[in-house]
């Protein structure tokens, strides 16, 4: 699965999913604004009101002015786009200041609630300075667009010969050549080292804003968006952690073992699996190497990308046949160009068909119309995938870089769960459009995910007649696991290693060496060659560049199998978890339509209670879910020498 999660441009997501909720504590006003006495409940009321108008009237421009900035790279885009986001946020500052009045008021809960929201509008708060905003906004600017525009280009190359990171991702993902995905790990990571300096200096301008606001710094101030102390909030993402080790542990072992069986002494470092090995730019999944791990090779067949590829090279055949079997080699591109485009969509109205099999609506026209879904061949864009709400009011697409592959699939469905949650709460005021909690958007999709069972998947021809075995069954479970398990986490470290820069815990001069120290703790995972603080590897994911919280990402691979388990439940299933899907089925859709709908007007735990019948996050669900797979592994690795130097 691609990590590819609500991506817009975390400077201005001020209103949409980067809402989040207040913790039980106050976080803080600003030392620099007094209480008005004369303030009173309505004027409250009035001041949301208009903050919901306005900000319904200037998003539309600012989403404008973000989606250029990705899918049109370039000085005249990242210009416009840091403009609009430097007023964009010193507008939300102002407003956050202003709300301070009201603290203490006996407020409607709706009011209450918006203000809490507004407080924490943004992952970017800005200083009050405004030479310093600015360059806060050019430096988000400039590091977002420094990684979408990154080549790797090695000495004596062409600029047409340097590869961007899905040419690099394509080497590590066929893991054919040991020392070729090396080169294409080493290069991809060698783009970052310029963001290091820019990054250093756009955590000390948010670092500032933060504090402006009343917290300690910006770690505290993302883990106050869930309805718990930022401390409370520690603790729990550890007790997440804590249920699932023992399952990750089990799938390392495994993996690793089988790597040395094929790299003898490179298959491990120290314990560890080697980065670059995992078939993913960042280890974070591995399921590109399933062929190499499959446990009863031949039992099932779940290539999809098989079937994908062959679908769109059927249509390239009947675009070439239309047109006479052509020789030009420009007009055979332009045919490509249109196999390409069709296979995209052909991929996207199959996702689209799952949503509406829950009888949930149809996409509207303009979707088909302004999404990015294949990538460009004249310009340079962000393709990490990405669903965008342009107006609270219908306009919804996604940006991908749609390829014939089962992880470009998985990843639209996971897009169009986003899509589909704006569509759930566009009704609601602007302030509460957004996730009960910013887990639960990257849950939606995902959820989806899981009901892509084998059955599902022969029923829209993508893969044979499911076999029916043991064996089988573990196959299937491996296959997802090397996905879902894998990532859990590389999901938790990431903030890890931010809190631990906004806090102060983790120093420039020891960025990358913490990075790493850090993968080895949680992932047992290690880079086959040296790196130093000349090197910036935190930078070369995206979500570190482009200021996006993380943790949100790990709480979503819990929260899917635990919706999953509620929604089967509630469509009447009575089988073990893995064999579930609900496709087709309307009493499950209604029930996740009804939650999607209450978007973030109310705390998550009662959101989460109406339809898993608790208000605690648990990953149970997950451990019911892989339960055959568990009892497989531990037998697998009795004789093996699990677990790592940490």
């Amino acid at each position: 699965m691609s990590l590819s999660r609500l991506m817009l441009s975390s400077a201005i997501m001020i209103a949409l999913s980067a809402c989040q909720t207040q913790p039980t504590r106050e976080a803080g006003a600003p030392a620099t604004s007094a209480p008005v006495a004369a303030a009173t409940p309505a004027d409250a009321d009035r001041f949301i009101a208009d903050i919901n108008a306005r900000t319904k009237l200037d998003y539309p421009e600012q989403t404008a002015a973000a989606w250029l900035s990705v899918t049109y790279i370039n000085g005249d885009s990242q210009l416009i786009a840091a403009k609009t986001n430097e007023r964009a946020l010193g507008d939300l500052k102002r407003n956050v200041e202003k709300a301070v009045q009201f603290d203490g008021l006996p407020l409607k809960p709706d009011t209450a609630r918006a203000l809490k929201l507004l407080k924490l509008s943004t992952s970017m708060p800005a200083p009050k300075d405004p030479a310093r905003l600015s360059r806060l906004t050019s430096l988000a600017t400039k590091l977002e667009g420094a990684y979408g525009s990154g080549k790797y280009c090695r000495d004596g190359e062409t600029d047409d010969q340097c590869r961007d990171l899905v040419q690099l991702s394509e080497v590590l993902a066929e893991h054919k050549d040991y020392d070729a995905q090396l080169d294409a790990w080493q290069g991809w990571h060698s783009v970052a080292r310029p963001m290091r300096a820019d990054y250093q200096e756009f955590a000390g301008l948010i670092n500032e804003g933060g504090k402006e606001l009343g917290f300690a710094d910006v770690g505290e101030m993302w883990r106050s968006g869930y309805d718990m102390s930022p401390a409370e909030f520690e603790v729990e993402t550890d007790r997440l952690w804590d249920q699932v080790k023992p399952l990750y542990e089990q799938l390392h072992c495994y993996v690793r073992n089988e790597l040395v069986e094929k790299y003898g002494d490179k298959g491990a470092v120290g314990g560890m699996i080697p980065a670059h090995l995992t078939g993913n730019m960042w280890a974070q999944q591995w399921g590109n190497i399933y062929d190499m791990l499959e446990p009863y090779p031949g039992v099932s067949s779940l290539d999809i990308s098989s079937a994908l590829r062959a679908q769109r090279d059927a249509e390239f055949a009947k675009l070439k046949k239309d047109a006479g079997n052509p020789s030009d080699p420009a007009k055979l591109v332009e045919l490509g160009r249109q196999a390409d485009l069709a296979s995209a969509k052909s991929m996207t109205r199959l996702a689209e068909d799952f949503y509406v099999s829950l009888d949930m609506p149809k996409l509207p026209d303009s979707f088909w119309t302004k999404s990015q879904l294949v990538q460009p061949r004249d310009r340079d864009v962000v393709c990490h995938a990405s669903a965008w709400d342009m107006n609270f009011s219908g306009d919804v697409r996604i940006k991908q870089c749609i390829a014939p592959t089962e992880d470009e699939l998985t990843t639209i469905y996971h897009e169009l769960g986003h899509v589909y949650y704006y569509l759930a709460y566009n009704a609601l005021p602007p302030l509460f459009q957004g996730g009960a909690h910013d887990g639960f958007h990257e849950a939606i999709g995902d959820t989806v995910v899981l009901s892509l069972t084998p059955k599902y998947l022969n029923s829209v021809g993508l893969v044979g007649t499911p076999n029916v075995s043991k064996e089988a069954v573990i196959n299937e479970q491996m296959k997802l696991a090397l996905d879902k398990v894998a990532f859990l986490p590389f999901g938790k470290l990431i903030d890890q290693w931010r809190w631990g820069v906004f806090s102060g815990r983790i120093t420039p001069e020891n960025y990358n060496q913490a990075w790493w120290d850090l993968r080895a703790k949680y992932q047992g995972v290690a880079p086959a060659i040296a790196r130093t603080e000349q090197d910036f590897d935190p930078g070369a994911k995206y979500h570190v560049p482009g200021n996006t919280p993380y943790t949100r990402y790990f709480l979503a691979h819990i929260l899917q199998f635990q919706f999953q388990k509620a929604l089967c439940d509630a469509g009447g299933h009575t089988g073990p978890l893995h064999e579930c899907s609900i496709y087709g089925n309307k009493e499950a859709g209604k029930r996740f339509w009804a939650m999607l709908q209450k978007g973030s007007s109310q705390a998550w735990q009662p959101t989460l209670k109406e339809l898993t019948g608790t208000e605690q996050m648990d990953a149970s669900a997950i451990l019911d879910y892989f339960a055959p797979l568990m009892t497989w592994l531990q037998e697998k690795n009795k004789s093996q020498q699990c677990g790592w130097v940490k």
